[in-house]
């Protein structure tokens, strides 16, 4: 299933994309697509409605981000070992986490603001991952079955703030606007192997990053692992799980994001986003 959330920001309802790719309103089935909806049994019941009796949402009516009231946004640093070369950074040995505020969660289409002094805002496509069940100390065999499904992130970075102005690296990956998501959250069983999915992002119409999934250091089952030892994960969570190489930090000389770019992004079976950036 893809499921979604439609309407004006902080008045998103429940959508699921039929066969045909139009958008259904899920409002008389659950409340929101949140903890409660995502839930295995919850969502074997969504899976079970005929979606020729709910209403077709209007064509070109704003998605919000898939997922409502998420409570833990957790990253993963350096998780591609081309990307952690052209950072200049070594490969990790285990994996690297920060969190990213849940106040910059965003629509997949919504404007991307340039924070206020902002020298150095980088792109970056990755693998969101979307808890359905609460997992603690689970093992690597059984985390995939904490999982309800996967979904399209940008994990937008200022790296002056990330990198240069001491602390640690949530300070710059948490701006407001710097995490869209969606624009569908795809159920682990249509996505099936998380580890097998193209990705791809463009920056104004030029092919910035180009990757796959399967070139992962540290695979999802392994991340939901490791993550469940250190904290709980709860439903309605999301990780997102590093980017492939071609961010604007690595170019030469360094690009980054300003006022009138367009960034599009997609990962394969997950669908695309569009953001254009204004602010700065």
């Amino acid at each position: 299933m893809k499921l979604c959330r439609h309407g004006e920001p902080g008045s998103e309802r429940p959508g699921i994309v039929d066969h045909d790719g139009a958008i259904r309103d899920l409002s008389s089935i659950v409340g929101d697509i949140d903890a409660a909806a995502l839930a295995p049994d919850r969502l074997r019941a969504i899976a079970a409605v005929d979606l020729t009796q709910l209403p077709v949402v209007a064509a070109g009516t704003r998605l919000g981000t898939p997922v409502a009231g998420t409570r833990q946004f957790i990253a993963v640093g350096l998780n591609y070992s081309d990307h952690a070369h052209e950072a200049g950074m070594p490969i990790p040995a285990e994996p690297i986490l920060f969190t990213k505020g849940v106040s910059c969660i965003h629509g997949p289409n919504d404007p991307v603001v340039i924070p206020r002094g902002s020298v150095k805002t980088d792109w970056e496509v990755e693998l969101g991952v979307v808890i359905g069940s609460t997992a603690s100390y689970v093992a690597e065999a059984d985390a995939l079955a904490h999982v309800a499904g996967y979904c399209v992130i940008n994990d937008l970075s200022e790296r002056e703030y990330q990198l240069e102005r001491g602390g640690t690296w949530d300070k710059g990956k948490g701006c407001p606007t710097f995490g869209p998501i969606g624009p569908w959250l795809v159920t682990a069983d249509e996505v099936g192997d998380p580890q097998a999915l193209d990705m791809w992002l463009d920056v104004n119409g030029v092919r910035a990053q180009t990757g796959s999934t399967a070139t992962m250091i540290f695979d999802v089952a392994f991340l939901v692992s490791y993550i469940s030892r250190f904290m709980t994960l709860l439903p309605g969570d999301i990780i997102t799980t590093g980017t492939p190489p071609g961010v604007g930090m690595g170019e030469k000389p360094p690009r980054f994001l300003k006022a009138g770019d367009v960034v599009t992004l997609g990962i394969d079976r997950l669908g695309a986003q569009r953001q254009d950036v204004t602010g700065g």
